[in-house]
């Protein structure tokens, strides 16, 4: 069943809204995946083709973002440990998940802490976990994950 944000069942309470998770990847392919696999876990995906553009939405306000899942090796000038330390900067607490194939030794010195790294490849479900994980832990520490 389908029911928009803020849709009330039966006249009854409001639906709760989903949380709110803001993509960076630059790769329309990955991009569907990661989408796919966050709405199967119960989130809503915001997606973003740039460090610069989840910058932006980050700063701009109008959407509370529970969580951010970063490439770490994005197109343009920012790439995603920056778009991370950016987001601390406006919530000391934002919950932080890295994806990379290439970038897996510098998250110990490049990362921000309580943040987790998923190693590419790796399941949907791994992110769904990582994601709910540092939710529902507010912000627990954890490690890169292969």
């Amino acid at each position: 069943m389908f029911v928009e944000l803020g849709a009330r069942l039966d006249g009854g309470l409001p639906v709760q809204e989903l949380p709110v998770v803001l993509v960076i990847e630059d790769d329309p392919d990955v991009q569907i995946i990661l989408e796919d696999a966050l709405t199967d876990g119960g989130f809503e995906p915001a997606i973003a083709a740039s460090g610069e553009e989840a910058v932006t939405l980050l700063k701009s306000g109008l959407i509370k973002y529970r969580a951010l899942v970063t490439d770490v090796v994005l197109k343009g000038r920012m790439d995603g440990w920056e778009v991370a330390r950016q987001s601390r900067e406006i919530d000391p607490a934002f919950p932080i998940v890295y994806i990379t194939g290439a970038a897996v030794r510098r998250w110990p010195s490049r990362g921000v802490p309580n943040s987790i790294l998923l190693e590419k490849p790796f399941a949907p479900a791994q992110l769904v976990t990582a994601v709910s994980q540092l939710l529902n832990a507010g912000t627990s520490p954890g490690g890169p994950v292969s």
